[in-house]
């Protein structure tokens, strides 16, 4: 037998070893992670909405997002189905007095007319509200004196609010007995509601004592105040027929978070609308 010749390289064989089913395991878990990182994000924003908001402002956000807010009675304009219109506004007059016409004579009834009357009203409570503020530059005392005074305009008509002050209240503590502050204030605002006609509401408002009191003062002190400026206005010279009503709301509606903040101490004095 031949012998194998020297210089033959030898047989190298190698084995590649293939591993299936390794790596990552693909990216599902990327998504649903960031699926719980945002449902997480939605859940702390929405407790931290629900602690920083206040009962009236999370009703107004429930009533933006309600599809049924065209016949909402809390939030609608009228008090039926309809916002106070009819589906028959040629045989019926509308309870808002525009559009439709009248059976009587079978004349139009103005809307146009009420459209203008409306925009009058409007530029009248716009006057006061300027008078009222114009006052500010007169004198160190009458800015002094406007720092107890907002006023803002709603479906009722201008609202002008007087309110304590820290170190400044408009009334003697725990009583209807009023200060210098309010004595000014009553003949300012005499004055610059001379300028309309329109009729006047009176409203009183306190802040919330402590539950361990025998007997809550809220009612009785309130609806007190309220008559107290009541009978400044009248002695500020005020016709006393434009006052429409006067109502005391204790504790039940506050204008700040703190319920017992001094800032709810307040009083309103409303020039009402025309329909109101």
């Amino acid at each position: 037998m031949a012998e194998p010749a020297k210089n033959t390289a030898p047989v190298i064989i190698r084995r590649k070893k293939v591993i299936r089913g390794g790596g990552h395991h693909g990216g599902a878990w990327k998504v649903a992670y960031a699926d719980f990182v945002t449902a997480m994000m939605a859940f702390f924003l929405l407790m931290w909405l629900l602690n920083a908001t206040t009962e009236k402002q999370r009703k107004g956000l429930s009533d933006y997002f309600n599809p049924t807010i065209p016949v909402n009675r809390v939030s609608g304009g009228g008090d039926g189905t309809l916002g106070g219109d009819t589906l028959f506004s040629e045989d019926t007059k509308v309870r808002n007095g525009a559009g439709g016409t009248s059976n009587d004579n079978g004349s139009s009834t103005g809307s146009a007319d009420d459209t203008l009357s409306q925009e009058k009203e409007a530029e009248q409570l716009k006057a006061v509200q300027e008078a009222l503020f114009d006052r500010g530059g007169e004198s160190r005392t009458m800015e002094t004196l406007l720092k107890h005074v907002i006023t803002r305009v709603t479906d009722e008509g201008l609202v002008i609010e007087i309110f304590d002050v820290e170190g400044a209240p408009l009334f003697a503590e725990d009583t209807a007995t009023p200060q210098s502050v309010t004595l000014q204030l009553a003949d300012l605002l005499a004055e610059v509601m001379g300028l309309t006609t329109n009729r006047i509401a009176v409203n009183g408002h306190v802040r919330t004592y402590p539950v361990t009191l025998a007997t809550n003062p809220v009612w009785e002190l309130s609806a007190a105040r309220a008559q107290a400026m009541r009978g400044l206005l009248e002695a500020a010279a005020l016709d006393p027929a434009r006052l429409a009503r006067i109502g005391g709301y204790a504790d039940r509606k506050p204008a700040v978070a703190d319920p017992a903040a001094i800032r709810n101490n307040r009083i309103e004095i409303i020039l009402l609308r025309a329909d109101r």
